[in-house]
């Protein structure tokens, strides 16, 4: 490998992004991924039969990905044949009715009032235009703009709207502002859980992340090859264009020499090598460069995240069921009955909760879902489970007693809410906990969003593309814009983007 290549450590969506683009700008890449498959979080896990997605499962912000891949010289739509869904989420809080949020914003909003009356529903008609507002005003200014400090967005929204800047609340918290919208508590719940989509808790996250709501509005789609596709495919166009993949390669340290990248320390097959680079992009989570996790010529390159600040992790179910009788979507949401207490116990105790909120892809239960597909058959059916848990993977395995605790929890959540024939062979179930989460993805604890989005401040806390190490890059769902496959995708778009840039001008 000769050192005018580019060294990407990582195969995460961002890594795989920048990946594709950089070949197919004509630049020498080698990826390198300490796993078996490229995808970082978008995983699958296996029980018998099909692959069963075991990490992100919300895909939305389709323009993204048309963009990147015929930047990529790919076609996006022809290749993994996005199908829209017409239910974006089925929600339960008792064993009683359940309210549907749909693609069309009048059927979700018919279906407010009819189960929470009049007032709610002029409140998402005015929550939906706040979210709308919210998400214009950040689009080209932040999100798709490279990492900002407070004084550089107001400069680019331009001091004339500031009105606009203030319209997204970013001093206010996501659980208040709700409370402005929605006299039903439900549906603060509902709204309120957009704050774990980054990994956060709603009474501290920012009013800002209300885009969200007008984001799933835009469109919410369901891959007929699992989510996982989306990284197969990112890594056949890079490989198309001359990339080159490493699996189970580790890279021990990102070599400095007078203050800039120099070398890869790379651990593949029980033989260690030097690799002369000048350019490596990170894809991994900032956190295990300040923790001297590459080395300590690279440790100044991101400020430290303290274990208080760390995001969400989880314990997460995937496997085969037997196929359940109760009315299922692809996504649907078991709601615990006390949102503050669960967080509460997540980020202040760090613990459990005693009455978690469960999560529930049934993958087999899509649009393009269809007799002969792909997927579980014989009377099963394909689910991920998740509960929200605190990053303490660094911390030791949680106890079988807790584990066990925490499966008798999420199945009396379920219950409560009328799904009583969940019932699976553990054989047929994988779990993972934040130990392997942060085993999968080191010196994170098991957080699965990088920093969490408490405070106004956090945003703008997250890493840009470039860091204080000359030749070193960024990107992931810890760096700009933040966490969710759109966001790190861009994230990889825009180190690709300074990456050449830089290359350019030297």
């Amino acid at each position: 490998m000769e050192s005018k290549t580019i060294a990407i450590v990582g195969a995460g969506i961002g890594a795989l992004s920048a990946a594709a683009l950089l070949a197919r700008r004509g630049y020498a890449v080698d990826v390198f991924e300490r796993g078996s498959a490229a995808g970082g979080k978008l995983r699958q896990t296996f029980a018998g039969g099909p692959g069963v997605d075991a990490g992100p499962t919300v895909f939305t912000l389709k323009p993204i990905f048309e963009a990147l891949f015929e930047a990529a010289g790919g076609d996006f739509n022809t290749s993994l044949r996005p199908t829209p869904a017409t239910v974006i989420a089925r929600h339960f809080w008792d064993d009683g009715p359940g309210l549907d949020l749909f693609a069309d914003p009048g059927a979700s909003e018919a279906a407010i009032g009819e189960r929470f009356g009049r007032a709610n529903a002029e409140g998402f008609r005015q929550f939906q235009g706040a979210a709308k507002r919210c998400y214009d005003v950040l689009q080209h200014s932040y999100i798709e703009g490279s990492r900002p400090s407070p004084l550089d967005l107001v400069r680019r929204i331009g001091p004339l709207r500031l009105g606009d800047l203030l319209a997204t609340r970013p001093f206010t918290s996501l659980w208040k502002a709700l409370g402005q919208f929605f006299p039903a508590p439900e549906l603060r719940q509902l709204f309120g859980r957009y704050a774990t989509y980054v990994g956060a808790s709603p009474f501290s996250a920012p009013a800002t992340l209300m885009l969200i709501a007008h984001v799933e509005q835009l469109g919410v789609w369901t891959l007929p090859g699992g989510m996982i596709s989306l990284a197969r495919e990112l890594q056949r166009l890079a490989e198309g264009h001359g990339a080159r993949f490493h699996f189970n390669a580790q890279v021990e340290e990102i070599g400095v020499k007078d203050g800039a990248v120099d070398h890869l320390i790379v651990l593949q097959e029980g033989e260690r090598q030097r690799i002369s680079t000048r350019k490596v992009l990170f894809g991994g989570d900032s956190a295990a460069l300040a923790r001297a996790g590459l080395g300590a010529g690279v440790r100044r390159a991101t400020a430290p995240t303290a274990a208080a600040d760390r995001s969400l992790s989880a314990l997460v179910w995937t496997g085969l069921i037997p196929r359940s009788a109760f009315p299922l979507s692809h996504h649907t949401v078991f709601f615990g009955r006390d949102y503050r207490a669960e967080f509460d116990a997540i980020f202040k105790r760090r613990t459990l909760p005693e009455d978690p909120t469960v999560y529930l892809c049934a993958q087999d239960r899509t649009a393009e879902a269809r007799p002969g597909a792909a997927g579980a058959g014989d009377g099963f059916e394909r689910v991920l489970c998740l509960t929200n848990a605190p990053a303490l993977g660094d911390e030791g395995p949680l106890s079988p007693a807790l584990l066990a605790e925490g499966e008798a929890r999420l199945r009396r959540t379920l219950a409560r809410c009328g799904m009583r024939d969940f019932d699976f062979d553990p054989s047929a179930m994988t779990l993972t906990t934040p130990r392997e989460f942060h085993e999968r993805f080191p010196h994170t604890g098991g957080a699965l969003y990088g920093r969490a989005s408490h405070g106004w401040l956090a945003s703008f806390r997250r890493p840009g593309s470039r860091t204080a190490v000359p030749g070193l890059y960024l990107c992931g769902g810890s760096a700009h814009p933040g966490a969710g496959v759109p966001m790190a995708t861009l994230s990889g778009v825009q180190a690709a983007e300074a990456l050449c840039q830089d290359l350019t001008s030297a």
